[in-house]
């Protein structure tokens, strides 16, 4: 009898130790999962290739001292030059060429411009991460052609950008400044030119 009750209490004392050791085991789940904080990463958005601002071709007829000249101006975007930015997408920077070209197909005036000439003229800020936007033929007076430049933000819907004035002489030197009265309508340039 006593062997008997003895046995019947190991097999009790077994069954409580495997079921307090199934209760801690469950408990332990329990309170592992409840302390567990799920965290979704961000999604780090792959940076997309840089965007172009659109390749433009221009030209136009210009009466200047006493002659008939064409003034070409052609935008592209340069791959070998560091990028822009507007803070969010990257842009290609570009370089433009200026052209004047007499009646008999002569060139007068030819030169490539690239943002780094604007440098002196151009704040930290815009010369870092802004591009050489534009260079708009706005009028033939005396001995000097002037052209409009502007060097600012890539992103096509901001308005953010310096003003330039680059003049151009009848012996065919040519000079920046920076635009104090900048006329917008003068750096229009008819969209129909424009090649994306």
């Amino acid at each position: 009898c006593i062997q008997e009750q003895s046995i019947i209490m190991k097999h009790s004392l077994t069954l409580i130790i495997i079921s307090l050791l199934t209760a801690m085991a469950v408990g332990c789940k329990e309170e592992k999962s409840s302390q567990v904080i799920i965290i979704k990463k961000p999604k780090v958005l792959k940076s997309e290739r840089p965007q172009k601002m659109g390749n433009l071709v221009h030209s136009q007829s210009v009466n200047w001292m006493g002659s008939k000249y064409t003034v070409e101006i052609k935008r592209t975007a340069a791959d070998s030059l560091p990028l822009a930015t507007d803070g969010v997408k990257r842009y290609y920077d570009n370089t433009i060429s200026l052209r004047v070209v007499r009646a008999d197909g002569s060139v007068f005036f030819s030169r490539k411009f690239h943002k780094s000439d604007f440098k002196s003229y151009v704040d930290d800020t815009y010369y870092k991460d802004g591009a050489l936007l534009g260079v708009a033929f706005v009028k033939a007076e005396g001995n000097q052609l002037t052209f409009g430049a502007s060097v600012g933000s890539p992103d096509p819907a901001s308005d953010e950008y310096v003003p330039l004035i680059v003049k151009v002489d009848n012996f065919g030197n040519y000079s920046v400044t920076k635009d104090t009265k900048a006329d917008v309508n003068s750096m229009n340039i008819d969209p129909e030119t424009e090649d994306e």
